[in-house]
């Protein structure tokens, strides 16, 4: 598979990922939490952000996630489940139970200065599933081609080959600086949040089928994917799709065919947007 993660560092970059809340959740059977929209979170939790991001890790057992109108998700120790559009959704000990968000945890979590909130819901005796959340902001505007491109759910397990519960490791650095308040931790837990998230999109990236068409799908294709960094580079430039192609290492005719089926708009209409 080929990846031009020049493209995607690039726009990641562009995109200033910031924030480092954390939450400890610790819920006995029978249990729900919701979680409102990012756009109701954002100025409780992050004031300034555009766009609020949120994900959970399963540190212990298990556990349901779901949005309204879709499937629930199972989720077991190690996985993890980003909510890149910032919608609402609910953890539950079962499929289909029901919650409402409170919003003012947030508000009241950070007038105390008590993040991480550690928190324990359910009834006392019944099967524990302890999740981390984490919630990440990210500028959207003027144009954030990622998040407009991740599903509304990524479901990421930790679990496989070398980098085995690499993920989940890094979850629980963050809560232990938070924890702590060293000096510099702000900046630990900034750096933390963000290598989450990418490592999440990448691992999305990976699991893409061969035949899938979205901007990532573009990243994977070579003459597509060098045209990507070439406009993320220099969107100032006045390219035509001459020079463009030249840059790609492609035909202008296959550059603008791949570049038009795989991100779904022609190059210059791409550029102008």
């Amino acid at each position: 598979m080929i990846v031009n993660s020049d493209t995607l560092s690039d726009v990641l970059q562009g995109i200033r990922l910031t924030g480092a809340v954390f939450f400890d959740l610790h819920a006995s059977a029978p249990w729900a939490s919701a979680s409102a929209a990012g756009d109701l979170v954002a100025p409780r939790l992050m004031p300034g952000v555009q766009h609020l991001i949120s994900y959970h890790v399963i540190a212990d057992g298990e556990c349901w996630a779901a949005i309204r109108g879709t499937a629930p998700l199972h989720l077991t120790a190690g996985d993890i489940v980003v909510f890149p559009h910032g919608d609402a959704h609910i953890l539950s000990s079962a499929p289909g139970m029901k919650a409402e968000p409170r919003l003012s945890v947030y508000e009241s979590a950070v007038a105390r200065g008590a993040l991480p909130l550690a928190a324990e819901i359910g009834r006392t005796g019944g099967a524990v599933t302890h999740v981390i959340c984490g919630f990440l902001g990210c500028d959207i505007r003027p144009f954030n081609p990622l998040v407009a491109t991740l599903p509304r759910v990524v479901h990421v397990r930790d679990r496989a080959g070398a980098t085995r519960g690499w993920l989940s490791q890094l979850v629980h650095v963050a809560l232990a600086e938070s924890r702590d308040r060293r000096p510099g931790g702000h900046a630990v837990l900034a750096r933390v949040s963000e290598l989450l998230f990418v490592e999440a999109v990448r691992r999305h990236l990976d699991s893409l089928p061969p035949a899938a068409t979205s901007w990532l799908a573009g990243l994977r294709d070579g003459a597509v994917g060098r045209a990507l960094a070439a406009l993320h580079r220099q969107p100032s430039h006045p390219w035509s799709l001459e020079e463009l192609a030249r840059e790609a290492g492609a035909s202008r005719s296959t550059l603008a065919d791949r570049f038009t089926t795989l991100v779904g708009r022609a190059p210059m209409q791409y550029l102008t947007h």
